[in-house]
């Protein structure tokens, strides 16, 4: 007999899987320096415990509502966001979980607000309790980030008057809001790709990822995607200068977004608009665009510069894990080439990516969205940096335009494994954390195993009538 799993036990799973993650995280997520448990505390331990327990219970979740949506009577998508508020409410309030970007954000968004230059100069710059939060390595990195963020992270920071638990509501509310515009652009843009939009919600914005990290981790990644995807709706609608506009301002919170211009000339020439006046007419628009978020945020342009901002030296990149394979053994052969590995193979990344990109496009030009979600995954996966979180820059509109079913089980079963792959503190792990996730993990697994037991246990047979029981 099959687990007897509907929608509202679904819906209850994941929502007790993410309010153990909110519980654990206040012992064990990314909290404020003045909060921070003592290390290897028995209060950081059972946080971390329960923190992968309510990680396994979501994941699972999420994979019993992919059945139904795949079944033969599938919940609408209205019935599936209702799923997505369910399971994001215990979070909207939790501690900052899996990095301190948030921090950084905060600490950036004080120093735009203090006229000081976040490009060349950084939080430790600023001084105070906000650069206190931020982690050391990045004390002194200029900001990586547009001037339409850098502009709406400033006003934050006016209208919080720089206090800490007021700007990460306001920055997990930011990071809501990017979430809201990515599913209200998920079905639309299925529809277009001829995909079916409850399976492209339940990929793109139901996924753990997204919860863990957009909403649990308040990245600005989210903004950028629901921007790009409220572009992609309007070019697509056939409204090239809106789509023009709000995919640049996407790229203005995060470059990769950029890409984006391609699939908006893409529905231009889908249309019957001869291609080099649609490229001229959205790089003009993209152009006045970028001019008036910058001069309006004050930042200047040194965001431009910025691109080339420094990942950390451990980054688990393939082109750094490569760089840094090559240059041990070069070191050990005695060669003075070594310090030049690790950039080496991030240019190669670089050329790479460049050379997929374009062999995407020449490929599935037709299928705009579909090539923009393939190349927004190839400059994650081969770039010089990667976080869990970075996945969903392609994973979003592969969830919208997949061309096969197999597709989509290979891009979720990529998103489950991620999902694991980070501490709630976002900080390294040691064997004992590495330990403790394991068996907040395992319990998870029990539990749900247990369930599973109880429900297929056959019915206890009642005594015949007239028979003592």
């Amino acid at each position: 007999m099959a687990f007897p799993f509907d929608l509202r036990r679904c819906r209850l799973l994941g929502l007790v899987g993410t309010a153990f993650l909110a519980l654990g995280g206040e012992t064990a997520g990314a909290l404020p320096v003045a909060d921070l448990p003592a290390p290897a505390s028995a209060q950081e331990a059972t946080g971390l415990v329960a923190v992968y327990f309510g990680v396994v219970l979501l994941i699972a979740a999420w994979v019993l509502l992919g059945r139904l949506v795949r079944g033969p009577r599938p919940p609408a998508p209205r019935a599936l966001l209702l799923v997505l508020a369910v399971w994001a409410a215990p979070l909207v309030l939790a501690p900052p979980l899996f990095s301190r970007d948030v921090y950084s954000y905060l600490a950036q968004g004080a120093m735009a607000d203090a006229h000081m230059d976040v490009y060349t100069q950084g939080p430790a710059a600023l001084g105070g309790p906000l650069a206190d939060q931020v982690a050391p390595m990045w004390q002194h990195t200029g900001a990586p980030y547009g001037p339409a963020f850098l502009g709406l992270a400033s006003a934050l920071s006016g209208l919080t008057r720089g206090e800490l638990p007021a700007g990460l509501i306001g920055m997990r509310l930011l990071a809501l809001l990017g979430v809201a515009l990515m599913a209200f652009a998920l079905p639309r843009l299925a529809r277009h790709s001829g995909a079916d939009p409850a399976a492209a919600l339940w990929l793109g914005a139901l996924n753990p990822l997204v919860l863990l990290h957009l909403v649990a981790g308040a990245h600005n990644d989210a903004l950028m995607l629901g921007l790009l995807g409220l572009g992609l709706v309007a070019a697509r609608g056939r409204r090239p200068v809106l789509g023009a506009v709000l995919v640049t301002l996407a790229a203005l919170v995060k470059a990769p977004a950029a890409l984006g211009l391609l699939a908006v000339v893409a529905f231009q020439a889908r249309a019957g608009r001869r291609p080099l006046p649609a490229a001229l007419t959205t790089a003009a628009v993209s152009a006045a665009t970028t001019v008036a978020a910058t001069v309006t945020a004050g930042t200047g342009y040194g965001w431009i510069g910025a691109l080339g901002t420094p990942v950390s030296p451990q980054n688990w990149a393939l082109t750094s894990l490569l760089g840094r394979a090559t240059g041990d053994l070069l070191d050990r052969l005695g060669s003075g080439l070594a310090p030049l590995a690790v950039p080496g193979w991030h240019l190669l990344g670089l050329v790479a990516t460049a050379v997929a990109i374009l062999l995407i496009w020449l490929r599935l030009r037709l299928k705009p969205v579909y090539a923009l979600g393939l190349s927004l995954l190839v400059v994650a996966v081969f770039g010089p940096a990667i976080r869990p979180w970075y996945v969903l820059w392609g994973l979003f509109l592969i969830a919208a335009a997949a061309p096969s079913t197999s597709v989509r089980h290979r891009v979720a079963a990529l998103a489950g494994v991620l999902a694991l792959a980070v501490l709630p503190s976002g900080a390294p792990a040691d064997a004992g954390q590495l330990v403790l996730a394991v068996c907040g993990g395992l319990l998870g697994v029990v539990v749900l195993w247990q369930a599973h037991q109880a429900a297929q246990a056959p019915a206890a047979v009642s005594p015949a009538p007239g028979r003592a029981a």
